[in-house]
Order: structure tokens, then sequence, then C-alpha cells
């Protein structure tokens, strides 16, 4: 963990919020040339703080209007069937996250699909089919804020 001053935080929550921002669009915003506003950002790159940039894409302007978060237990449990289930899950285009979890459930899925009829095909015919799938329970999600998390306020 590397020291964190203002403006690095504050240099976190701007890139948290828009990624694609300059370097000197940065330093105007918050009193920095942008030499020095990009070494920071370096830094910041250097010790694993900022990871990479992703896209952030509106499922439901490209047909998928319904999102459904799944907790998964697996029927049997050991290093084999982890390996063959993450391996298995990772291959269906709908499911956009796979997080191995400690708790009622050992994996947690965010699965979208075009509506409800579309996601039930999907349950039933891959997500079940799953090498080691045993019970699943199903949260749909109704809608989504995006929080601004412990550093960027």
């Amino acid at each position: 963990m590397i020291p964190l001053d203002e403006v690095d935080r504050a240099l976190i929550a701007a890139l948290a919020r828009d990624a694609t921002q300059s370097a000197s669009a940065l330093g105007r915003e918050f009193g920095l040339s942008q030499p020095a506003t990009w070494r920071r950002i370096q830094r910041l790159r250097e010790a694993g703080v900022l990871v990479r940039k992703r896209l952030r894409l509106a499922p439901d302007k490209l047909g998928f209007g319904v999102t459904v978060f799944l907790g998964v237990k697996l029927a049997t449990k050991g290093r084999v069937s982890l390996e063959d289930f993450e391996r298995a899950v990772t291959g269906i285009p709908e499911v956009q996250t796979v997080e191995h979890v400690l708790g009622l459930y050992d994996y947690r899925l965010r699965v979208v699909a075009r509506d409800l009829a579309d996601f039930e095909r999907v349950l039933r015919r891959r997500i079940m089919t799953l090498p080691g799938a045993g019970a699943v329970e199903a949260n749909v999600l109704l809608s989504e804020e995006r929080l601004s998390g412990p550093l960027a306020d």
C-alpha cells in the first residue's frame, strides 16, 4: 500500500468517474501541470492502485432488459470441481461477472438476458448444466446506483 495524499485521492475519484480524461484536463482541474499529473497517474498505476480502464456498457441499449444476480452453490466440492465450474461458466456470454464468495453460496454471477423468458432459457440450458452446479438463488436487479466508494468521495 502506498501513501495517498488529497490530490491522489481526488485523481482516483475523477478517474473512477471518467477514466478517459487526459492528464492535461485533470491537471487543470486540480491545479497541477500536465507532467506532474501524468507522473502521479503513472505512480498509481505502477503501485497497482489503478489497474485498468474499463468500458461500461448500457445493457438495456444493447437489448438486454433483465439483469439477474445468481447465487450458485456447487453440488460437489473439491479443487477439480471449482476449476471445471469456473472454466465452464466463463464461457457463457450472458454471464458478465463470476465471483467466488464465502457464505451460503459458492459463486455469485451477474447475468444479463433480453427478458425473463430469455433468462429462464440461459438458466435451464446453460447454467444449470454446468459441472457441479447445485442450488441456485436468483435476484432480479430493479435499479442500480453508482456509489462513490471509500476513496472516490
